[in-house]
């Protein structure tokens, strides 16, 4: 009986400005701490730190390039409000999976 092995996910191919080239790095390892650090405030109910995040990140990732990233922190931000940790649980799936996932690529 063969098993066949899934699939890896697919690479996600970002162009960023040269002029960031130094940055970038330091801001995609920051989002990669924040993982940790919403999990721990879902664990504790801190709605108010993921709102927090949320904000930051949508604020930041567009200027850096990353619409994804801005897309998934509004989205955190607003369920945060509302207190829907479901909600929140899956859009840090999200952001883990594309930070994963992502290439970037300087022009």
């Amino acid at each position: 009986m063969h098993t066949s092995q899934p699939e890896p996910p697919a690479q996600l191919t970002v162009e960023i400005s040269r002029d960031l080239e130094d940055i970038v790095p330091i801001f995609l390892d920051n989002r990669r701490k924040d993982i940790q650090t919403l999990r721990q405030a879902l664990n504790t109910q801190d709605f108010r730190t993921i709102q927090t995040l949320g904000h930051r990140m949508k604020g930041d990732g567009g200027g850096f390039g990353f619409d994804r990233i801005t897309e998934i922190g509004a989205a955190m931000e607003r369920a945060a409000k509302l207190e829907d940790h479901a909600t929140i649980e899956q859009h840090v799936i999200q952001l883990e999976d594309f930070l994963k996932r992502v290439a970037v690529v300087y022009k």
